[in-house]
């Protein structure tokens, strides 16, 4: 197992998909179940402030991420119940309600048997802002990957542009500075970097270099592994 976590729009997801490809190993998003649970939530016109209605609402629907069933520049399938919402779950309006949602203790509290259902077996390179230092606190290799504030805007404000969102560089700067102080401060499960992990900055770098960076660390792990004597 190893786990990226690091803030909004460092990269995360784009290095765990170029990592998993030279490991041979699975991606995960956790952001993206987080991100599902806020679109359920304003589907069904349930506020934000409203925690246990929330978690409720994880336990009653289905929540899955899959391998990319669609070429169309996505990193996997999040499905709902069995709608594909891999996109619409990157939704201006979710993206503002997102860090609120996932802040509540309940919430987070909900979907980890979720995270663990989908994390189990195999080779896994799992994504989010508490993997290492929560969800899978015993992870093999701990990774957190940051960048500054404006790189990381300028890369979500290009993503968003693409994608025709009509939106101002400003504006998602201000959005991300917001999403920070959020997941910073949040009482439960702050987004911080874990003891033991090799923290990676990615400003001014390809995701190709980080990616290869970050395969380093994991090999030289598992050599270090590997070479440790298992008791008879």
């Amino acid at each position: 197992m190893v786990t990226i976590d690091g803030p909004v729009a460092a990269g995360k997801t784009t290095v765990a998909r170029l990592l998993a490809n030279r490991l041979g190993a699975v991606l995960f998003d956790t952001g993206a179940l987080y991100r599902a649970v806020t679109l359920a939530a304003l589907r069904d016109g349930i506020a934000t402030d409203q925690p246990e209605t929330l978690a409720e609402l994880v336990r009653l629907r289905r929540i899955d991420v899959q391998p990319p069933s669609e070429n169309d520049s996505r990193l996997y399938d999040v499905l709902l119940d069995g709608e594909d919402v891999t996109w619409a779950i990157r939704d201006p309006d979710v993206d503002a309600s997102v860090s609120a949602v996932a802040a509540h203790p309940a919430v987070r509290e909900a979907l980890l048997p979720v995270q663990r259902r989908i994390a189990d077996g195999g080779k896994v390179v799992m994504v989010g802002r508490d993997i290492g230092t929560v969800v899978v606190p015993d992870a093999g290799v701990k990774i957190y990957l940051n960048a500054s504030v404006a790189e990381r805007a300028r890369r979500r404000f290009d993503e968003m542009r693409q994608r025709g969102a009509g939106i101002t560089f400003e504006n998602v700067l201000e959005d991300l500075i917001r999403r920070d102080k959020l997941d910073s401060q949040r009482p439960t499960s702050p987004l911080r970097a874990a003891v033991d992990a090799t923290i990676v900055d990615s400003d001014g770098l390809t995701a190709d270099a980080v990616a290869e960076r970050i395969e380093s660390v994991v090999r030289d792990a598992w050599a270090n592994l590997d070479s440790v004597p298992q008791p008879a």
